[in-house]
């Protein structure tokens, strides 16, 4: 990858990760033992399926999650949970040094 690609692919991390609705979901499939179903998911942030699959899109295509049918369901799988748990924890210190 170039510098430029790179630099794009951080982006759209970052920018994922910039929500906090985005970072509830993350959080909540990390903690779960196995996938949830995104009607799970927005039945637990009291919101309607298409706000969440809209969030769901974008940490979809930052990479940071994986989505899946089973039958006529959509269910969601975080990808690299440690690592993004390094993030924020790394987050939560760099915003107390300021």
């Amino acid at each position: 990858m170039s510098v430029t690609e790179d630099l794009k692919s951080a982006s759209a991390m970052f920018n994922a990760l910039g929500n906090h609705v985005r970072l509830r979901i993350l959080v909540m499939l990390m903690d779960s033992t196995k996938p949830l179903h995104i009607t799970a998911v927005a039945s637990n942030l009291k919101m309607d399926y298409g706000g969440v699959y809209r969030h769901v899109a974008v940490l979809r295509d930052a990479g940071l999650i994986q989505v899946y049918d089973v039958g006529r369901s959509r269910v969601l799988s975080p990808l690299n949970g440690e690592l993004i748990r390094d993030l924020i924890a790394k987050a939560k210190i760099f915003g107390q040094k300021r």
